[in-house]
């Protein structure tokens, strides 16, 4: 089963505005007010335009009023319908930017800046490391339930910041999953098996080890929960654990050491690259 997150037809062209995210709403302010002056320079009417774009009336008014953000396809048919010669087009780089919620764009910029991605996940397999598929049977079995539109939102949001494994020269990742993580079929047994199948294509790159701590294992250093440390190109580096400062980014050294070291001996503890990737196709196997 393939999911396509960006094409995937619904009711609505695009998603809400978050009203405390400042920089969306100027941005996504301008890009409404620019599609609204081509529509009526134009001389069409919001009814007529919603009929040739394939939307109701009241959307391409959400849209125009900035309360909505438009979906890149969204623009590309208004652009074609308004015989605007690719300037509609051209907003896309600027709607990309903020079409996701401003807690995920901090992340990705800064995933986007690390050259070292120090990553434990003990709850499920790690973001980066998820299939679209397995994203989003997490996203619909959070409970109370999540609405359609923030389930898409937040797949696409976290297979956007997939692009960590596209950048060149490439950032070292190492990930560590708990075992239990990968025995759960959640989604199914098709779709687990498409996770572990991902998992084995992605610990092939020269720049990512994946490692998994048995459940057997006695001694195991990342009771408190898990670790997130980005180190980048300065020198510096950022992490976050909720054993420390109650899950909030830390960039003081004295706190980053604490992460670092739970991280390593973690890393110890847990079975090497080679022995990880012999597991995960064992449990393969076995689904």
């Amino acid at each position: 089963m393939s999911v396509d997150v960006e094409t995937e037809q619904t009711d609505e062209p695009g998603w809400e505005v978050d009203p405390d995210d400042d920089w969306a709403l100027a941005v996504i302010a301008t890009v409404g007010r620019q599609l609204k002056l081509r529509r009526e320079a134009a001389g069409m009417r919001a009814a007529e335009f919603g009929v040739a774009v394939g939307y109701g009336e009241d959307m391409v008014y959400k849209v125009e009023g900035g309360k909505r953000i438009p979906r890149l396809d969204y623009l590309d048919t208004a652009d074609q319908v308004l015989d605007a010669g690719g300037l509609i087009s051209a907003m896309k780089e600027d709607v990309r930017k903020v079409r996701y919620p401003k807690k995920v764009r901090d992340l990705a910029q800064m995933e986007a800046r690390a050259v070292e991605l120090q990553l434990y996940d003990p709850v499920n397999v790690h973001g980066l490391l998820q299939t679209p598929e397995h994203t989003l049977a997490l996203f619909r079995m959070r409970r109370p339930g999540y609405a359609q539109e923030e389930i898409e939102r937040g797949v696409a949001a976290r297979m956007a910041r997939k692009a960590v494994f596209e950048r060149d020269p490439a950032p070292e990742l190492s990930f560590v999953q708990d075992e239990w993580t990968l025995r759960r079929r959640l989604g199914g047994s098709v779709v687990m098996r498409r996770q572990l199948e991902h998992l084995l294509e992605v610990a092939q790159l020269r720049n990512v080890e994946i490692q998994v701590m048995p459940m057997d294992c006695e001694e195991h250093a990342g009771v408190d929960g898990g670790i997130e440390v980005l180190k980048f190109g300065d020198g510096t580096a950022v992490g976050r654990s909720p054993g420390i400062a109650g899950g909030r980014p830390v960039t003081d050294p004295r706190q980053l050491r604490i992460l670092e070291l739970r991280y390593g001996i973690i890393r110890a503890q847990a079975l090497t690259p080679r022995e990880s990737t012999a597991f995960i196709e064992q449990l393969l196997g076995e689904t």
